[in-house]
């Protein structure tokens, strides 16, 4: 009965959405000028709709959700889906590579 119990105080805290940890996994804008920002988009295309715009050194964590594609075209030309946490507020789209670099998590 002590088992069921404990499962059921874990269950919020085990069903609640993953946000972003200190470590390796996230990304900071770079080859964006400081008074202009780079895009979020919602799918990875530069025509789809603008979801979130980045500015460097502002831009709270962007987290990468998983390696940006596609593998067989150079980096520059790769998006990335990312995740943006910035305050209380939580974006999800996509950023072209060549204007991010790796960076731990804060």
């Amino acid at each position: 009965m002590r088992h069921v119990a404990l499962a059921l105080a874990l269950l919020p805290v085990l069903a609640a959405p993953a946000l972003a940890t200190s470590g390796p996994g996230c990304l900071v804008v770079v080859n964006v000028a400081g008074d202009d920002g780079l895009n979020l988009r919602s799918r990875p295309s530069a025509g789809s709709d603008i979801v979130d715009v980045l500015v460097p050194g502002q831009h709270g964590i962007i987290h990468l959700d998983a390696p940006c594609e596609p593998p067989h075209r150079a980096w520059a030309s790769r998006w990335c889906p990312v995740t943006h946490y910035n305050g209380d507020d939580v974006t999800r789209g996509w950023v072209k590579a060549r204007y991010v670099r790796d960076s731990d998590c804060p």
